[in-house]
């Protein structure tokens, strides 16, 4: 991943020089690979046989012990069966952090979803954060863009991660994408990027999971929903299947492109251009700002378990309101 080496040898670089940080914070857009530099560096920080090298040996016992996924001296957080990190996680991880190494001679700790830590939690992570152990470095991923407690980011340093330019970007998945027993055409490859936003790592999780075909779905219930031929029940279920999280970024695209050509720029997506398109003539600007602020509204409410399907209908009816005969009726 040819975008996080620059980052990858500073921080290299400090460890071998003894000033890497006991907390370090990942930042970045999602899909650009945050997880595997910090599983990465964390093998880093316990191999014994890479010397002054920026690489981990990848044959030494510890470097084995990473490749089984057994190393006891690297723990992984992250949400489990909610969408946030619970203060008995912390607690485990409070513990981890004072035992001492039992294989390594340094403990690494990722706190995957940093983001996604309850109020509780954060609180609790904070004394491990305010006293270190110096045989311990926490990785904290920010993974969804929410915002950190400033207090837990305050005692991090801050690492951003840059995410590749789009030839980088198309050059990575083509070659991952081309490993496939049945690849994917360049036109599906490009489709996928740009539903991930540019973010490869994550395009190449919609190449294997068929979501191209799956948003392909959606859109055609879209249409045939805006057009009265589908009744919400019916046209939300391809999106439920999607996930609300993902039909939310689905959507916000939409709306964000409708809000383009509203003003005259061109859309990002155009295989929803004419259907937009028409909207537009419909519709004054800000109409497509009102989708975007209820997109938002739903999305500040997930760690509630919202409703999916209702969500979803609800989404579709906001979208039925630009339709000049919702209006007129």
């Amino acid at each position: 991943m040819p975008w996080l080496t620059d980052a990858w040898s500073r921080l290299a670089e400090r460890w071998l020089s003894g000033r890497l940080p006991h907390a370090i914070l990942l930042e970045g857009p999602d899909g650009i690979g945050k997880s595997v530099f910090a599983r990465e560096l964390a093998q880093r920080l316990v191999c014994e046989g890479a010397g002054e090298a920026i690489q981990a040996c990848g044959h030494c016992k510890q470097c084995e012990l990473v490749a089984a996924g057994t190393h006891p001296d690297i723990r992984t957080y992250q949400p489990e069966d909610s969408k946030v990190i619970k203060v008995d996680q912390v607690r485990a991880l409070g513990e981890f952090a004072v035992a001492s190494p039992q294989v390594a001679h340094h403990k690494v700790i990722i706190l995957d979803s940093a983001d996604q830590l309850n109020i509780n939690a954060a609180n609790a992570l904070l004394k491990t954060l305010e006293e270190p152990n110096r045989d311990v470095t926490l990785i904290l991923l920010q993974q969804s863009g929410r915002p950190l407690l400033p207090t837990i980011r305050s005692r991090c340093q801050s690492v951003l991660l840059a995410g590749p330019t789009l030839e980088q970007a198309q050059a990575w998945l083509g070659t991952q994408a081309a490993l496939e027993e049945s690849p994917a055409d360049a036109e599906t490859q490009a489709r996928a990027l740009r539903l991930a936003s540019g973010a490869p790592i994550r395009a190449l999780a919609f190449l294997a999971q068929g979501h191209v075909e799956a948003v392909d779905q959606c859109l055609e219930n879209f249409r045939q929903f805006l057009k009265s031929k589908l009744p919400p029940e019916d046209a939300a279920r391809p999106f439920v299947k999607l996930g609300l999280e993902t039909t939310l970024g689905l959507m916000e695209r939409w709306a964000a492109d409708l809000a383009r050509i509203s003003v005259g720029g061109a859309p990002e997506n155009p295989e929803v251009a004419d259907i937009l398109g028409y909207l537009t003539r419909q519709n004054p600007p800000h109409r497509a700002h009102g989708i975007l602020a209820h997109i938002a509204e739903v999305r500040a409410g997930l760690t509630y378990n919202l409703n999916a399907e209702l969500e979803t209908e609800r989404l579709l009816l906001h979208w039925l309101d630009l339709m000049p005969r919702r209006r007129a009726g």
